[in-house]
């Protein structure tokens, strides 16, 4: 209790600077991601409070910041599309029934993603390789790179062309001052946050010389909406009486609600694995993912579109000096405030200062020492690397980080393939002894069976274990088979140093092995931690 409140109270001028910082980022993030999903930018922004205001209260890592996130968003488009089609062909034509629809899916996706956090499956993301790791910041800096070159065009569609002449100047001066001042102004002092201090200073000054620049507004209204204001979210009562449009498309409703409670999680558990490694601290994945899924479901039931963890945001938050939950509370209470009373002010932020945050954020999120390793890794986990980051650019961070442990898994698979190895001696009683070295699991098995020759080994035979451990069922039946060759040639074997649960197997399968199995104060016993005590936090 006493390092929950000191969450809270253990530095609150730079939480609340830093969550001042971070909610001026969140607006036109949340509000480009709602326009990509093909809903009113106050969804996004509601859905980037709720998501917000519960994850930094409840969530597993202080300073982390969950919003509404394009990698999401992608995963929405095709259930809402499908809701209004539908929408338009009931005997009632009903508009945006497609977020209707995405509201119902939240509360599934919240139920998914609490239950992976009972059944503690947040602890898995320690099983992310390293190289997948840098693959998946790399390509997520460069995302986030190509999505700040939008704000470089003008027009819309097919007519989208890049700004020119004095409004490209214009607009690389303020990104380049922007990044100037976050770049310098921690050299001189960090009393105050450098990207709050580069973002006031640059709308000051387009406010003070009426310079012709985008704008939060303008970027909302260029893009179909009606501004920033709005009212508090609203209970969706309506949403408990569509179950029926749903007919025959509960199928698209679960895939897609898997699909986001798979992307939620996997980004919200390797942004904080990632704040973890820049704070040195340790955070509780899965009192993330009951906070995540608990986050979803109140997007669902009070008009949200839901969201997961942001890294870009949470880094500017880190770098900012936010490191406890107040930070996270402070940026969405602060959103909310924008959004209530804070309107006319917001708007005329201009979007440069944002693109030069986010340009910084990319600079610190990029693994630049990737550059130096590329000789001084294995060749395999340079080609994970690769492939994480242009599967995280090409599709999405989901896919990319399964794709990534897969491949590491099985080069970590052949790899131990090779190492089984069997070392041969003959006893003074004339009893010939294979010490087994190396894990015997499915992929050694073959070079495993390959070690023995039943029909011409002497009549006694031990296999020793010592130094060798049996990791999957495909090692334990080819044990089994192997043993039962030499029973069936009338030959005496024994089986020595095997640990308790491999015996236990043996013996369900074949209980006559008891016979040839010997027990030793020796004998190996493995205590793996499947389950790490969760930090406090």
């Amino acid at each position: 209790m006493v390092k929950l409140f000191n969450n809270f109270v253990g530095n609150p001028k730079n939480d609340i600077l830093s969550g001042l910082t971070v909610a001026l980022a969140l607006v036109p993030e949340a509000v480009a991601f709602a326009f990509f999903a093909g809903v009113d930018p106050m969804i996004g922004l509601y859905g980037a409070f709720m998501m917000g205001l519960i994850t930094s209260l409840f969530g597993g890592r202080p300073g982390m910041i969950s919003g509404a996130t394009g990698a999401m968003a992608v995963v929405m488009i095709n259930l809402i599309n499908k809701g209004n089609e539908v929408g338009m062909e009931l005997a009632q034509p009903m508009e945006n029934l497609g977020l209707q629809w995405l509201f119902i899916t939240l509360l599934i996706v919240g139920a998914i993603q609490i239950s992976a956090g009972v059944f503690k499956l947040g602890k898995f993301v320690r099983l992310i390789p390293h190289p997948v790791m840098m693959g998946f910041v790399n390509g997520l800096a460069i995302v986030i790179f190509l999505a700040q070159l939008d704000f470089f065009t003008t027009g819309e569609g097919d007519a989208k062309t890049w700004l020119e002449g004095t409004p490209l100047y214009i607009m690389l001066g303020l990104v380049a001052l922007t990044m100037a001042i976050m770049y310098f102004l921690p050299k001189l002092t960090k009393a105050v946050p450098a990207a709050l201090t580069g973002i006031v200073v640059v709308a000051a000054i387009t406010i003070l010389f009426k310079v012709d620049v985008a704008t939060v507004g303008s970027f909302i209204r260029d893009g179909g909406g009606s501004g920033l204001q709005g009212s508090l979210p609203e209970f969706q009562f309506q949403i408990f009486t569509l179950f029926d449009t749903m007919a025959g498309n509960w199928g698209l409703v679960l895939v897609t609600a898997l699909s986001l409670a798979a992307v939620g999680l996997v980004e919200s558990l390797m942004t904080l694995n990632l704040v973890d490694e820049l704070t040195e601290t340790r955070g509780s994945g899965n009192r993330e993912c009951v906070a995540q899924g608990s986050a979803n479901i109140v997007n669902g039931l009070f008009g949200g579109m839901g969201g997961c963890a942001m890294i870009g945001q949470s880094i500017i938050n880190v770098n900012s000096g936010g490191r406890g939950r107040l930070s996270g509370v402070v940026a969405a209470v602060a959103l909310l405030m924008f959004i209530l009373f804070g309107a006319p002010i917001i708007e005329q932020i201009p979007i440069a200062a944002l693109v030069g945050v986010m340009f910084m954020v990319v600079i610190g999120t990029f693994a630049w020492s990737s550059f130096r390793i590329i000789n001084k890794i294995p060749l395999a986990d340079l080609l994970v690397l690769i492939a994480v980051s242009a599967i995280t650019v090409w599709k999405d961070l989901a896919i990319a980080v399964i794709v990534g442990v897969i491949m590491s898994a099985l080069v970590f698979a052949w790899q131990n393939a090779k190492r089984i190895r069997a070392r041969k001696k003959i006893k003074e009683d004339g009893t010939k002894v294979y010490e087994i070295w190396g894990p015997l699991f499915f992929g050694s098995v073959t070079d495993f069976n390959a070690k023995f020759d039943p029909k011409e080994d002497p009549e006694k035979i031990e296999i020793d274990f010592m130094e060798s451990r049996v990791q999957d069922h495909s090692g334990i039946e080819a044990l089994r088979n192997v043993a039962n060759k030499y029973l069936d040639q009338g030959k005496q074997i024994k089986l020595t140093h095997l640990s308790p649960e491999c015996k236990e197997l043996l013996m369900r399968r074949n209980p006559e092995f008891e016979t040839i199995i010997e027990t030793s104060v020796e004998d190996p016993r493995y205590h793996i931690a499947t389950d790490l005590m969760d930090a406090e936090v």
